[in-house]
């Protein structure tokens, strides 16, 4: 990109945009890309031990939501209002 300095009456210099180029986004957008890669694989290298403990909780975290929404399909509307309304009452009940 070309820039045009121009100076106000204040004497305060402006850079005023004089060429765009169209693929500048894609540009940049692939450099900040690349630089997430390279400082994850940086991290990784760091640390494998809090790279594999991460994905054992992520995984295990993922594991039980997908278990959660199975049986909320299986449960069906009626009987998973009747479940939220028991486990309201137990929660109540134990404050």
């Amino acid at each position: 990109m070309t820039d045009e300095v121009v100076e106000t009456k204040d004497g305060l210099k402006v850079r005023k945009l004089t060429e765009l180029k169209t693929n500048t986004a894609k540009e940049l957008e692939e450099a900040m890309l690349k630089r997430v890669d390279y400082f994850k694989e940086e991290n990784e290298k760091k640390s494998g031990f809090n790279s594999t403990i991460q994905n054992t909780f992520f995984n295990v975290f993922s594991s039980i939501l997908d278990l959660k929404i199975n049986i909320d399909k299986a449960l069906g509307p009626k009987n998973l209002k009747q479940v939220h309304k028991a486990i309201d009452n137990i929660l109540l009940f134990g404050l």
